[in-house]
């Protein structure tokens, strides 16, 4: 006796054979899902133990270059003193006193580093400060200004310390580090962490340092990325995160697509069942 299509298919749907190939089907999204989920955690290599030790490297601190930045503030025990380093203006008490206008005030809004790497401060006139850091840039004031002021005490900041996090991140932004000290996980934080569409395995970093731009990329999967020469960040670095290739974490999408056929050879069977 000759089979229809529908008896054929229904034959089909019963034997050891198709439930092979579902369970097959199933598993293998099952393990893509797995896979899929461990790419979404940082790190996913470290061993499952109460704590992990490991020996910190270096941390490099940043250099003054180009284009920074300095708030530079002079204290000392004379007012007027104070005041002719800090604003570039020569105030007595009195006039101090009743003046509420901040114009001139260059140490507040700070000293711009030029193409040769020198800023111009009061008195002292041209100083050379690229390539220094912020504690030898303090030390070479105190130096130079102790001719002038005895016992001086000066702060040095960077007022244009930020970092750049761009792509598949939920706040993409530039964000300004007052401690002037902050890591890639940080600043990732910053930006509301990556989207479940983001590499891990792949974050893309851009420094530019004395006037060359290195690109270097990152795996986050992987602990060792923690000691990095990169994983601590410098001023004006930016992050980009890749997207996956279609946008849509792999494993995912292949649970979704085993599910949706799952569904439809059950509604088929089902279905033959009823009008046959």
């Amino acid at each position: 006796m000759g089979y229809t299509i529908t008896g054929y298919m229904q034959k089909f749907l019963f034997t050891p054979l198709f439930r092979l190939l579902l369970l097959t089907i199933v598993f293998a999204g099952l393990f893509a899902s797995c896979g899929s989920r461990q790419n979404l955690v940082y790190f996913s290599d470290l061993p499952d133990t109460v704590a992990y030790k490991v020996a910190m490297g270096e941390v490099e601190e940043p250099t003054v270059q180009p284009n920074d930045v300095l708030r530079i503030m002079v204290n000392s025990l004379n007012p007027e003193t104070n005041r002719l380093f800090n604003t570039g203006t020569i105030q007595s008490v009195e006039e101090s006193r009743y003046s509420t206008s901040s114009e001139g005030n260059v140490g507040q809004q700070g000293y711009l580093v030029n193409a040769d790497g020198f800023i111009s401060f009061p008195v002292l006139g041209q100083v050379q400060v690229e390539g220094l850091t912020r504690d030898q840039v303090r030390q070479k004031m105190v130096t130079l200004v102790s001719e002038y002021v005895k016992d001086p005490i000066i702060n040095v900041r960077f007022t244009n310390f930020r970092v750049t996090v761009v792509g598949e991140v939920r706040n993409p932004s530039t964000f300004q580090v007052p401690t002037e000290r902050i890591n890639i996980i940080e600043a990732l934080g910053l930006a509301g962490d990556m989207t479940e569409f983001g590499k891990r395995d792949n974050v893309l970093l851009i420094r530019e340092i004395d006037g060359e731009r290195t690109m270097v990329r990152l795996n986050l999967n992987d602990k060792d990325a923690l000691n990095s020469p990169y994983f601590y960040l410098r001023q004006n670095d930016v992050i980009y995160v890749e997207p996956s290739r279609y946008r849509d974490p792999s494993g995912d999408r292949a649970l979704r697509i085993v599910t949706a056929v799952f569904a439809g050879l059950t509604t088929l069977g089902l279905f033959l069942q009823r009008i046959l």
